[in-house]
């Protein structure tokens, strides 16, 4: 991550706005601002693989459910953020994480400029592609700020996407129970 650029950028948007980038209250923002991308992208580089990797030998091949993940992350199409509950259900084949893990893997993606949508596909292929279940389903229920505080300005709005991967995908038993525990 260029911080420079990121600091450049912020004058130029305070400049922008009718701002001045020097006085005292914004004097130190461009930097903060830096500091603050850093960690709001902290995902970019980052791979789920180290978390989904460290497996342990399970008997109970039946069905885990990890609910309100809470998450922050910021839309790609007005950087403001967006935020909400992430639910995770898989099938193990054999093998289980532990389960911070699973709130690590949703830090991982949740932690760049992202889209809801996405966002829920990517968690889902994670843990089929690193985990290698049976099956696995996501669903995540946000609140978006471009759409509560401008634009339509529907505070309180919840949007809610669902991926369904594997035996979960076919099974609407298993489907079925995970969205009974995440009421």
């Amino acid at each position: 991550m260029d911080k420079s650029k990121i600091e450049q950028a912020v004058r130029l948007l305070l400049e922008g706005i009718g701002e001045n980038p020097d006085r005292e209250g914004l004097a130190d923002t461009p930097s903060r601002i830096a500091g603050m991308c850093e960690e709001l992208f902290s995902g970019m580089g980052e791979s789920p693989e180290k978390h989904l990797s460290k497996t342990f030998t399970a008997d109970n091949n039946e069905l885990i459910v990890e609910k309100d993940i809470t998450f922050y992350s910021l839309c790609e199409h007005h950087l403001l953020p967006f935020y909400g509950k992430v639910h995770i259900a898989y099938v193990p084949d054999g093998k289980v994480v532990g389960i911070s893990k699973l709130a690590r893997t949703v830090e991982v993606y949740a932690r760049r400029a992202q889209i809801q949508e996405q966002l829920t596909g990517q968690i889902a292929d994670a843990i089929m592609e690193y985990l290698k279940p049976c099956g696995a389903a996501v669903v995540i229920e946000a609140e978006h700020m471009c759409m509560t505080m401008r634009g339509v300005k529907k505070p309180g709005t919840k949007t809610v996407t669902m991926a369904v991967r594997g035996c979960m995908k076919d099974n609407s038993e298993l489907k079925n129970t995970f969205l009974d525990f995440i009421k």
